[in-house]
């Protein structure tokens, strides 16, 4: 009997499993990628401990979002234009809007700089790019959308097999995850709060909680819809980790310094190997595709959802014009600007990255306020102890936001 019990939440678990994966392995994009590749290059294993503390963060805010999904069956935009009005929720938009279109751009920047790895010109790589991930979202059902975005999270252990051919001391690894280290000078604390900024953003909790809805997950699997949460955030900050762990091992190691996740993949190649050179630019390459369709994907469910216009990848163009009028306009633009010559793409990822920074804590702040809502959440209200969780994480990402937008003002101005 229990065996039987156990077999049926297994297939229950595999039948809801996709938002939280998916979801948490976006945030490995480009810009992700690149601020790893940075740590590991400049400061060696000593960043490692802060994923330990990431893992809980992450895994608070995108529970209570699942949460949110599976009991009231609406997204999180719908909530906030019903408690809160329209003007607040036009706000979110224009800046989410603003945000997406500077993290669209940097995610086919991504895609061009991995595939000239390979020799692959951009003008053919960006336009087959984007060409595919439209098709995939405008002519696929939900179903068969969210099987090739857990392939492609699948794909991100491309990275860890560069981390093993690295060959690090295993050791001193293991030492560095547990022992955190602080630095009170500028590069340290700019790196520490550039990996913190990395994690949450802004529009993860709109696109997880949308998806949850989409895929009609209710309050009978919540429970394991919560697993689903915690096997993404943990497999996110492994991969974060390991790219971590191969450029230290390899560049820091050698004392060369990088400014992108394209120099890392090229500078390990004579000293990892080819292969773990290759596989690196594939990551990249993976990664920025994959964000490359969530983050318009999630911008277009916010609108729609803001503005009480249909949306959904298991909709017809006809049944949702505006959602895929939406998803089509932030593709078109995203990748046409990266084929336009002397492009200013470090002050796009900067702003973008601000915007994201002042977007945040708002969002966090309504998302507590909603989820202790007793007549919108009934007995699945955060209790003390997840409350308490909850509001210190706020706090320290509130102020780590806080710094982050004005490291990235600071350096947007005056260098």
């Amino acid at each position: 009997m229990k065996l039987t019990n156990l077999k049926r939440s297994i297939i229950m678990f595999f039948a809801i499993l996709g938002p939280g994966i998916i979801t948490a392995n976006v945030d490995n994009d480009a810009g992700g990628i690149t601020t790893y590749s940075v740590a590991g290059a400049t400061f060696g294993y000593q960043m490692l401990w802060v994923f330990i503390p990431m893992v809980v963060a992450l895994f608070v805010v995108q529970e209570m979002g699942v949460r949110m999904g599976a009991v009231t069956g609406k997204g999180l935009a719908d909530l906030i234009r019903e408690k809160y009005g329209v003007r607040l929720i036009l706000f979110a938009m224009l800046g989410l809007i603003l945000s997406a279109l500077g993290n669209t751009v940097a995610e086919f920047a991504g895609v061009a700089a991995s595939v000239e790895i390979f020799g692959v010109s951009k003008y053919i790589s960006v336009p087959v790019s984007a060409l595919a991930v439209w098709w995939l979202v405008v002519k696929g059902t939900y179903q068969r959308v969210e099987k090739i975005f857990l392939v492609a999270s699948l794909l991100y252990f491309s990275y860890i097999i560069s981390g093993v051919l690295a060959e690090p001391p295993w050791g001193t690894v293991a030492a560095e995850m547990v022992t955190p280290h602080f630095q009170f000078e500028s590069g340290y604390m700019a790196m520490l709060i550039g990996l913190v900024g990395t994690t949450i953003a802004p529009w993860m909790q709109f696109y997880i909680q949308s998806a949850v809805v989409e895929k009609g997950i209710t309050v009978k699997e919540y429970r394991l819809s919560r697993l689903d949460v915690a096997v993404g955030v943990v497999m996110v900050n492994v991969v974060a980790a390991f790219i971590v762990v191969a450029c230290a091992a390899t560049l820091h190691k050698n004392g060369v310094a990088i400014e992108t996740a394209q120099d890392a993949a090229s500078a390990l190649a004579p000293l990892a190997g080819s292969w773990a050179s290759e596989l690196f630019a594939f990551g990249l390459f993976n990664a920025s595709l994959f964000a490359a369709s969530i983050l318009p994907l999630s911008t277009a469910y916010l609108i729609c959802e803001a503005l009480g216009f249909e949306a959904g990848v298991d909709k017809t163009w006809g049944e949702a014009p505006v959602f895929y009028g939406l998803y089509t306009f932030l593709v078109v633009i995203g990748a046409g600007v990266i084929l336009l010559p002397n492009v200013p793409l470090i002050p796009i990822m900067l702003w973008s990255q601000v915007i994201n920074g002042i977007l945040l804590p708002l969002v966090l702040i309504f998302m507590l306020d909603l989820i202790n809502d007793p007549d919108l959440m009934g007995e699945h209200v955060n209790s003390k102890f997840f409350n308490a969780i909850s509001w210190l994480i706020t706090v320290i990402m509130i102020v780590l936001t806080a710094l982050l937008v004005g490291v990235s003002i600071y350096q947007g101005l005056f260098q």
